[in-house]
């Protein structure tokens, strides 16, 4: 279930984890969670790394630990008081069950003449990342994104992060505050890999973004192409 590969660190995965499986309501608010002990075996870690992944999610305002009782699922109107936010805020895909850990394969990153559609936007150049998106280690989606060159002019595969909303905020200087999706059909792409359910030109669900900076500069166009039969699109609202 968790990655080792990635870049993130194992009590960041569970915390991710954790809170998409409560979002998801997988655990309902005011719930108790499993002994520290079990829910370590469970997820095939040390109880110290959980313990720190509890703290993590009780700082977000999603756990409350009571001494001498448990942790607890923090009602919905009270989340987010602590202030922090999921890694993976935007990503809306989750498994059918609910939840899943999201995790990337980066098929191809080029540098390439900005599609003329995002020259108002971005620069001449720009980003291309094609990536397979896996929930909890099973493929769900592919994805193709663009960002503007001019935040870091020579990048490679490389130096991307498992979560590139956190690599845009960490390497290149600015952050996605807001997105806009559009949900349709389409057809998979014909770069679509082996391992992938869809295969090239099937027909599938389809979402595009746009995504904002803070600043409200559009920062990112991306398509994401899902295995209805994996995973379901959610945006819950609060």
């Amino acid at each position: 279930m968790l990655n080792s590969s990635t870049s993130l660190p194992i009590y960041i995965q569970i915390s991710e984890l954790l809170q998409r499986e409560i979002t998801a309501g997988l655990y309902a608010a005011g719930d108790r969670l499993p002994p520290e002990v079990e829910l370590a075996k469970k997820l095939n870690v040390a109880v110290g790394t959980l313990r720190k992944a509890l703290s993590e999610l009780a700082l977000r305002g999603m756990l409350t630990r009571r001494q001498g009782s448990g942790t607890y699922v923090c009602a919905a109107k009270d989340v987010g008081l602590g202030g922090g936010k999921s890694v993976y805020e935007f990503f809306k895909l989750e498994l059918l069950r609910g939840g899943g850990l999201p995790t990337a394969q980066v098929l191809a990153f080029d540098k390439v003449d900005t599609p003329t559609a995002f020259r108002v936007s971005f620069s001449s150049q720009c980003y291309r990342v094609r990536r397979l998106r896996l929930l909890d280690g099973t493929p769900v989606a592919l994805e193709e994104i663009y960002f503007d060159s001019k935040h870091h002019p020579k990048l490679s595969a490389a130096d991307l992060g498992e979560a590139l909303y956190q690599f845009y905020k960490e390497r290149l200087g600015f952050w996605i505050a807001t997105a806009e999706d559009h949900i349709g059909q389409g057809l998979a792409p014909d770069w679509s890999p082996a391992v992938f359910a869809l295969k090239a030109g099937v027909v599938c669900l389809r979402v595009e973004r746009v995504a904002k900076s803070s600043d409200g500069v559009i920062s990112e166009f991306s398509v994401t192409w899902f295995d209805a039969n994996q995973c379901r699109y959610v945006n819950r609202m609060k």
